[in-house]
């Protein structure tokens, strides 16, 4: 999903997302970042946000590695199929965790209600500010039958957090708050999200699987 090199795998518009080699926290203010320049790294941002990135390509069941790094402070998401989103924050030290810590399944703010309420992570695997963290998601997609009746909701098979299970077989009935579409479809694209605080993402792969 990234070559390293430039934002060709994802629609336009890519805002003031650019291309370094590496990031570090700033010295002088820890919720920023120092960018050295370079390839292999995207950051949508050393002090501030930008637009949300979708992929050229859709995506059904899939696995999902992404690796990230923030700032203090700093929040942003992964969502799967553009619609349900697997949150990225700054946890380092919370005791307990809620569905919008790192590694939650976020919530829903949409109709019908109840609204659904996500998942917490089952631990808190999360580094450091500053330091380089992985994800790695299995995914089933909602399904659906020949006249496109929705017969099965999306679900996270497994979650891993840093080599960490911290979800299992957890169940989205609708599209997550901040989803670009409030619809459900049987693919869709991935979606990193750009515009709530500096991150940084390389190697993003998402393999296609039955």
């Amino acid at each position: 999903m990234f070559n390293g090199h430039d934002l060709s795998g994802w629609r336009t518009p890519t805002g003031t997302w650019q291309i370094v080699r590496d990031v570090k926290l700033d010295s002088a203010n820890d919720k920023h970042f120092s960018v050295v320049p370079g390839a292999g790294v995207m950051i949508n941002s050393a002090t501030n946000h930008t637009v949300n990135l979708i992929s050229g390509a859709g995506f059904g069941d899939c696995e999902v590695h992404a690796e990230f790094c923030m700032p203090k402070n700093s929040n942003s998401g992964i969502y799967l199929m553009g619609r349900y989103e697997v949150q990225v924050f700054d946890s380092w030290g919370v005791a307990e965790s809620k569905a919008s810590d790192c590694g939650g399944i976020y919530a829903s703010c949409s109709d019908p209600k109840p609204d659904y309420q996500g998942r917490a992570p089952s631990v808190n695997a999360s580094r450091a500010p500053g330091e380089w963290q992985t994800f790695d998601i299995t995914f089933r997609a909602p399904r659906f039958d020949a006249t496109g009746k929705k017969i099965g909701n999306a679900k996270f098979l497994t979650v891993i957090h840093n080599g960490k299970v911290i979800q299992e077989s957890v169940e989205v009935p609708r599209p997550t708050c901040a989803a670009h579409w409030l619809d459900e479809q049987p693919k869709g694209p991935l979606m990193i999200q750009g515009d709530h605080g500096p991150v940084a993402y390389r190697k993003i792969f998402v393999r296609p699987v039955e």
